[in-house]
């Protein structure tokens, strides 16, 4: 970390740099995003943003030829992806993926099941008790974003609506709570009813949970319900201007030639 200080509740990118074989995309990214802050990520198309949330969760193909990624000090890039996510990192993807024969319900069990060989593993009683709260949490964060709960019970994301998969993964967002958040373009494909509805549920978020917000979008109309603390413009790779939610202003208004 090159001496700084490391405080509680922060996701650090340092230098980050990253690509596929044969071409970088990351070109050197330094963010630092707290504990109950939302950070937008505005670019123009190719810039590397959807590349960051790839390689901060650890999505296979990409390389990390420099640079550290920490949450609270913990080097997460020395990490699997499932041991991200235990200690505090969740992505909501651009592109929800079909998982035919598992239920939403499953899935979330599944992320937060006790290790093999714990205590916890071997008790049915607690078993059931968990699967039981998860799934009233389930129920409740449908409800509340407005997402039919019957679909919780279908095949994750199968023959469901481009607004319902997004709706469906903001559920499964605020029923894992984790500590931090990086969004793909979450707005993509939403009409503007479903775009207020998981919007408000994540700046709720923040403040019922110290939820940490890394925003990833092309467009302001998400910030103006989500309303960023910090934005940060990324062009080719690299965060060429950080501001406040002034700047997404600036953006909307020259676009993303006046920072190339």
């Amino acid at each position: 970390m090159g001496g700084r200080r490391v405080s509680a509740g922060e996701l650090v990118v340092e230098g980050l740099r990253a690509g596929v074989p044969g071409r970088e995309i990351l070109r050197g990214v330094d963010l630092v995003v707290r504990a109950g802050e939302v950070h937008a990520v505005m670019g123009p198309n190719g810039s590397g943003k959807s590349t960051l949330a790839h390689v901060l969760l650890g999505r296979p193909g990409y390389e990390v030829t420099g640079g550290t990624v920490t949450l609270d000090g913990v080097d997460l890039l020395a990490l699997p992806t499932w041991q991200r996510a235990r200690v505090g990192l969740f992505l909501t993807l651009q592109h929800p993926t079909e998982v035919p024969g598992v239920s939403t319900l499953d899935a979330l069990l599944a992320g937060s099941a006790p290790l093999a060989g714990s205590v916890e593993a071997t008790d049915r009683a607690a078993e059931e008790a968990r699967a039981a709260h998860v799934a009233g949490l389930l129920s409740t964060e449908a409800a509340r974003i407005g997402l039919d709960a019957s679909l919780l019970d279908r095949a994750l994301n199968v023959d469901l609506s481009g607004g319902e998969r997004k709706r469906n993964e903001t559920v499964q967002l605020a029923t894992a709570r984790p500590r931090f958040a990086v969004l793909d373009e979450i707005d993509s494909g939403l009409d503007v009813d479903a775009l207020a509805a998981v919007a408000h549920r994540v700046r709720e978020g923040v403040g019922e949970w110290g939820l940490g917000v890394l925003a990833i979008t092309h467009f302001r109309r998400l910030l103006d319900v989500l309303v960023p603390d910090v934005v940060h413009v990324f062009v080719d790779g690299r965060v060429v201007a950080t501001g406040g939610a002034e700047l997404a202003m600036s953006v909307d208004r020259a676009g993303y030639q006046a920072f190339a």
